[in-house]
C-alpha cells in the first residue's frame, strides 16, 4: 500500500532555504519568506515540514490558514494565529471596530517573541481577508526590531499583492525571499511511481504518468494511489487504465477549487473563459461574463488564485479541457446553452476563426441567424480539409437545427450524407432517400447518383415507387422490360483490370422505347433518373426483391449527358458500333446543355467506354477535371471511385507504378472497411494485378488471401476477382488452376452480357493455358473466338492481344501473327502488350534460320529499330517506326511457358525474365528502362534478383547462359 504521506519529492532546495531561515531566526534575525506556485506543487506541505522543524528546534510556532470561505470574516487569519497564545483573544478581535493605528493583539506578540524567537505559519495568502492582510503588512514593517520570522504559501497570484512580496518597499528593510515550485521532472516522477506503487514503473508507463499528471504532486498522488488500489500495476500496457484514473482525478481537483471560488463574478468569467477562452481576448471574455463592478485586475487575480488557470500570453487560460469540463458542467443546461450562443455571436461580431465559431455552435441553442449556417458551412469545408470528418459532419448536423429555407436544408443534407457515407453509410442512405422522396429540390438525381457510388442499389428504384413521373417520359413511354439475368449479382461501377488488359462493368438492356424531347429542368432530371434507375437495375445485388413497377425506357432522343454515358456502356460491352460508342461517351462528358451539374456515376461509365475504344488519352484529361471537381466538393468517395478508373487507365497505358500511387490514393479516401461489398473484388483485382505487373506476387498473393464479404464472392464483380486470381495462378506456374479460373471469370462475365475483348481477354489468357496444358483444340477455338470479337469491335488495343493470343496457341504462321500483332499494337496505347510482341517475335524469328531477325543487335549491341521496322514489314511507314521508338512498359506476364528457356529461367518473376532477355541482347539499364517505363533503379533491382536465382555474378555470365540454352 502506498504511504499515507506523499514524500517531499525534488524539494532539497527549497528545504535548505527554510532550514536556512530557521537557523537564522534561531540567532535572533527576522525573515520574511513566500512559497507559490500552482495547485498541488506542495507549498503547503513544505510550511507543515518547516513548522516541524522550528518546533524541534525549541521556537514558538504559530500557524493560520486562510480560506475563500472567510475571506470576508475580519481578522480571521490574526484569529487563528494568536488564539493559541491568548484565547480571549479571539472575541475582542472579532467585535473590535477599525480605529485608526487599531492592530489588536500585535503589540503583545511582538513583546513576546523578544523572550523567545517566533515562527508565523500563514497557508494559503491569497484567500486573506483584507483585516488580517493589514495586520500582517504591519507586522512585517516592524520585523527589523523584532527576532519574528513569516512563512507563507500561496498558490496563483493574491487577489491583492501583499507588502512583503519580493520587490515591494520591504524588501531592503528585511531579509525576503520567494520560493517558485517547479512541477516534478520525469525522475522525481519515476520517483514517485516507486514510492506509491511499491516497484518501478515501466519507461513508457512512467513517460505517460509525468504527460498525464504535467508533474503536479497533487494529482500524482491521487491518480497512483486510486491505480494501486484498483490492483493495477505500472507497466505499458497499464498505460489507458492510468490515463482514465488521472482525468478523474485532475476533474476531482477542479470541482474542489471551483467549490472554493465564492466570488461570482469570478466564477462567471471562469465559466466564460471556458468557452471562449481559446478564441478571445480576456477583456471580451470579461465581457460575456456580464455586467460586473469589478475591475479586470481584480478578476485576472482570483482567476488566478483559484489555481485553475495558467497564464499563456499574459492572460488566464484554462489548459486543460476536463478542468473546462467541470467548470461548465455545474451549469444548467439552459444556461450552458445560452452562454455558448452569446459567445458566437461576440466572436462573430469581432471575425474569429470559423471553426472556433462553429465549435460553440455546436454547444449552442439556434440562434436563428443566417451568419451561424454560413458559419457552421464554411467550418465543414475547414474541417474536411483538415481531414477530420466527423468533426465536418458535426457541424453540418448543427446546421440542420436552424430554421432553414427548404433548398438550403435540402443541399445541407445532401453534404452531411456525402460526408456519412463513409463512416455512418445506413444513415447517409436514409438521408439521400428523403431528398429522393422531396421533388423540387433539384438534387434527386444527384442524390441517387450518391447512393450508387455507396452501393446503395435501391435508391432509383425507391424514386419510382415513390411517384410515377419516371415510368411515362416524354414521348410514348412504354416501359422496358427487367434485362435478362442469370444471377441477380450487378457489375461494378468501376470494374478492374487484367494484365494489360480493363475489366468494366456491363449492364445489358433492351432497345429503349419512346422519343423523349426537351431540356427543360423537370424532363432533365426525368431523363438522368431514368438512366439512373436503369444503371442501378444493373447493379442491383438483391435477388430477393420483387419488381413492382417496371423499369422505364430510356428515350431515344435525349440532350442528357446522364442518358448519352449509359448508352456508351451498352455499346462498349456488347463489342458493336464503336463510333456510336465513342460518340456517345463524349456527348456524356461534354456540359449539360441544361446547365444541371453533372453526375459522376455516368460519366464514369462514359469514361470507361471510351477507354474500351482506345481513348484514353483524352480519358485522362476528363478523369483528372472530375477529380478536381470532386475534390472541390470534398467528395472522398467520389475521389476514390475516380482514382480507381485513373488506376484502371494506368495499367492499361502499362503505368503500374501510378496505378500503384493512385490506388493508395483512393484507399486514403476510401478505407478498405467503408468500401461497399459489392465494389469490393474491383479493388482488390486491381491491386493484384498492378502487383503483378510491378514483380511483387508475393504481395498480390497475400492480397488475394484475405477474405471478402460474401456478397463479394457472389456479384458481378466476382469474376474480375476470379480473372485476378486466374492471372496470379498464370505466374507462378499453376496453369491447372489458372485455366479454371478464368473460365470461371468468363462464364460470370457472359452471364451478364459482356462479350467484348476489350473488357476481360479471359478467352486468351484460358487458350494459353489450355495450349500448355495439352488442349489445342480448346486453346485455337477460343483464341479465334477472341480474335473474330476484337475484329468485329475495331480498337486496335484488343485486336492486337487477339492476335498475340491466337499466335501464342498455333503451330503455323506463328510468325505472322505475332508481325500482325506487332503492327497492331505498334498503334494501341497498350505498350505492355506491344512490348510483349516485339520480345515474342524477336523469339520466333531467332528460331527460323532462313528469316531475319526482327530484333537485331547493332554493334554497340543496341536494338535497330529500323532493322525492326524492315522486317515487320516491307511498306512500313515513318510513323511505325516512331511509335517504336516509344517508352513501354513491364511487359505482360506471358503466358506461354517458354520451352526453350532453362529450367532455372522459370524461376524468375515475368519482370525479372524481361530485363533478362534484354539484357543479354547488350542493352544497358538505361536502355532497358526507357523500354520497359520504369526507372533504371528499378532495372538495377530486377537483374540483381535475376543474378541472385541464378547464382551467377553478372551479364557475360548471364550472356552465356543464355546462348548455351540457344545452342542445346
Amino acid at each position: 500500500m502506498p504511504s499515507p504521506e506523499f514524500p517531499l519529492l525534488e524539494r532539497d532546495r527549497e528545504q535548505a532555504v527554510l532550514s536556512a531561515m530557521i537557523g537564522e531566526l534561531r540567532s535572533a534575525r527576522p525573515a520574511v519568506v513566500t512559497v507559490t506556485g500552482e495547485p498541488g506543487l506542495g507549498q503547503n506541505a513544505l510550511l507543515r515540514w518547516a513548522a516541524e522543524q522550528a518546533t524541534s528546534a525549541g521556537l514558538r510556532v504559530l500557524t493560520a490558514r486562510a480560506t475563500p470561505a472567510e475571506d470576508q470574516l475580519r481578522y480571521g487569519v490574526v484569529a487563528q494565529l494568536l488564539t493559541g497564545e491568548d484565547r480571549d483573544l479571539a472575541p475582542r478581535l472579532f467585535l473590535s471596530q477599525d480605529q485608526s493605528g487599531g492592530l489588536p493583539g500585535l503589540g503583545g506578540l511582538l513583546t513576546a517573541a523578544r523572550d523567545r524567537p517566533t515562527l508565523l505559519v500563514v497557508q494559503d495568502v491569497q484567500w486573506l481577508d483584507v483585516a488580517s492582510l493589514r495586520w500582517l503588512e504591519a507586522l512585517v514593517r516592524r520585523l527589523p526590531r523584532v527576532p519574528l520570522a513569516l512563512l507563507t504559501s500561496s498558490t496563483g497570484a493574491a487577489i491583492t499583492r501583499p507588502e512583503w512580496s519580493v520587490g515591494t518597499s520591504l524588501t531592503s528593510v528585511v531579509s525576503t525571499i520567494e520560493l517558485a515550485l517547479p512541477p516534478l521532472t520525469a525522475s522525481g516522477t519515476a520517483d514517485a511511481v516507486r514510492a506509491v506503487c511499491g516497484t518501478p514503473g515501466a519507461p513508457a508507463f512512467t513517460a505517460a504518468v509525468a504527460d498525464a499528471t504535467r508533474g503536479n504532486p497533487a494529482v500524482l498522488h491521487d491518480a497512483l494511489e486510486r491505480f494501486t488500489r484498483e490492483g493495477h500495476r505500472p507497466l505499458a500496457e497499464s498505460v489507458g487504465q492510468l490515463r482514465a484514473l488521472t482525468a478523474e482525478v485532475v476533474g476531482d481537483h477542479a470541482a474542489k477549487a471551483l467549490s472554493e471560488l465564492r466570488d461570482p463574478a469570478a466564477v462567471d468569467a471562469l465559466r466564460a473563459l471556458a468557452v471562449c477562452g481559446d478564441l478571445l481576448d480576456f477583456p471580451l471574455v470579461c465581457g460575456l461574463a456580464g455586467p460586473h463592478a469589478v475591475p479586470e485586475a481584480r478578476l485576472r487575480a482570483a482567476l488566478q488564485a483559484s489555481g485553475l488557470t495558467t497564464l499563456k500570453d499574459g492572460a488566464p487560460y484554462i489548459p486543460d479541457s476536463v478542468v473546462r469540463a467541470r467548470v461548465l458542467e455545474e451549469m444548467p443546461a439552459a444556461d450552458r446553452a445560452d452562454l455558448h450562443a452569446r459567445a458566437a455571436r461576440l466572436a462573430q461580431r469581432v471575425a474569429a476563426d470559423d471553426q472556433g465559431i462553429a465549435d460553440l455552435l455546436m454547444l449552442a441553442r439556434p440562434v436563428g441567424a443566417p451568419w451561424a449556417v454560413d458559419t457552421l458551412r464554411r467550418g465543414y469545408t475547414a474541417a474536411l480539409r483538415g481531414g477530420d470528418r466527423d468533426r465536418a459532419a458535426g457541424y453540418l448536423a448543427r446546421a440542420l437545427d436552424e430554421p432553414l429555407d427548404a433548398e438550403t436544408r435540402a443541399r445541407v443534407e445532401y453534404q452531411l450524407a456525402s460526408v456519412e457515407m463513409l463512416s455512418v453509410p445506413a444513415a447517409a442512405e436514409r438521408r439521400l432517400h428523403g431528398l429522393i422522396r422531396t421533388p423540387g429540390t433539384g438534387l434527386r438525381s444527384r442524390a441517387v447518383d450518391l447512393c450508387l457510388l455507396g452501393g446503395d442499389t435501391r435508391s432509383a428504384r425507391l424514386a419510382l415507387a415513390e411517384s410515377g413521373d419516371l415510368s411515362a417520359l416524354p414521348g410514348d413511354g412504354v416501359p422496358s422490360r427487367r434485362p435478362h439475368r442469370g444471377r441477380p449479382d450487378a457489375a461494378p461501377l468501376t470494374p478492374p483490370k487484367s494484365p494489360g488488359t480493363h475489366a468494366a462493368a456491363h449492364c445489358t438492356t433492351d432497345t429503349p422505347a419512346g422519343a423523349g424531347q426537351g431540356t427543360g429542368p423537370t424532363v432533365a432530371e426525368q431523363h438522368e433518373m431514368a438512366a439512373l434507375l436503369r444503371i442501378g437495375d444493373c447493379l442491383r445485388h438483391d435477388g430477393t426483391e420483387l419488381d413492382i413497377l417496371p423499369a422505364p425506357a430510356l428515350p431515344d432522343h435525349s440532350h442528357s449527358p446522364a442518358v448519352a454515358g449509359l448508352r456508351a456502356w451498352q455499346h462498349a460491352v456488347a463489342g458493336a458500333h464503336i463510333d456510336e460508342a465513342r460518340r456517345l461517351g463524349r456527348a456524356a462528358l461534354a456540359p449539360d446543355p441544361a446547365g444541371r451539374p453533372p453526375l459522376v456515376v455516368p460519366r464514369l461509365f462514359a469514361c470507361r467506354a471510351l477507354l474500351l475504344t482506345d481513348d484514353g488519352d483524352e480519358v485522362e484529361s476528363h478523369l483528372a477535371e472530375m477529380l478536381s471537381e470532386a475534390h472541390r466538393e470534398r467528395s472522398s468517395l467520389a475521389v476514390a471511385h475516380i482514382l480507381s478508373v485513373r488506376a484502371d487507365l494506368h495499367i492499361r497505358h502499362g503505368r503500374p507504378d501510378a496505378a500503384s500511387r493512385d490506388l493508395a490514393a483512393a484507399e486514403a479516401e476510401l478505407p478498405p472497411a467503408g468500401r461497399h461489398p459489392l465494389f469490393m473484388p474491383y479493388w482488390i483485382a486491381l491491386s493484384v494485378i498492378s502487383d503483378i505487373q510491378r514483380g511483387h506476387i508475393d504481395r498480390a498473393a497475400e492480397t488475394v488471401a484475405r477474405p471478402v464479404p460474401r456478397l463479394a464472392q457472389e456479384c458481378a464483380t466476382t469474376a474480375y476477382l476470379l480473372f485476378a486470381q486466374g492471372a496470379l495462378a498464370h505466374v507462378r506456374d499453376e496453369p491447372y488452376q489458372a485455366r479454371e479460373y478464368f473460365r470461371a471469370a468468363g462464364r460470370w462475365l457472359l452471364r451478364f452480357g459482356c462479350v467484348n475483348p476489350a473488357e476481360v481477354p479471359w478467352r486468351s489468357f484460358a487458350a494459353e493455358t489450355a495450349h500448355i496444358l495439352g488442349a489445342g483444340d480448346e486453346a485455337q477455338r477460343l483464341a479465334r473466338e477472341e480474335l473474330s470479337l476484337a475484329r468485329r469491335w475495331g480498337a486496335s488495343s484488343p485486336l492486337g492481344r487477339a492476335e498475340l493470343g491466337l499466335a501464342m496457341v498455333v503451330a503455323d504462321q506463328r510468325v505472322e501473327h505475332l508481325r500482325a500483332a506487332v503492327a497492331t499494337l505498334s498503334e494501341a496505347p497498350a505498350r505492355t502488350d506491344y512490348t510483349r510482341a516485339v520480345i515474342e517475335l524477336a523469339s520466333a524469328e531467332r528460331d527460323e534460320a532462313d528469316r531475319r531477325s526482327v530484333v537485331s543487335l547493332n554493334a554497340a549491341g543496341s536494338i535497330l529499330p529500323g532493322d525492326i521496322a524492315a522486317t515487320l514489314r516491307t511498306d512500313t511507314s515513318a510513323r511505325d517506326a516512331t511509335a517504336r521508338h516509344q517508352a513501354t512498359t513491364a511487359p505482360h506476364p506471358n503466358p506461354r511457358q517458354d520451352t526453350r528457356v532453362p529450367a532455372a529461367w522459370r524461376g524468375l518473376s515475368d519482370a525479372e525474365r524481361e530485363a533478362a532477355v534484354l539484357a543479354t541482347r547488350g542493352l544497358g539499364n538505361r536502355e532497358i528502362a526507357t523500354i520497359l517505363s520504369v526507372t533504371t533503379r528499378t532495372v538495377e533491382l530486377r537483374l540483381s534478383g535475376v543474378y541472385r536465382k541464378l547464382r551467377i555474378r553478372g551479364r557475360e555470365e548471364l550472356r552465356a547462359l543464355a546462348q548455351g540454352s540457344e545452342g542445346s
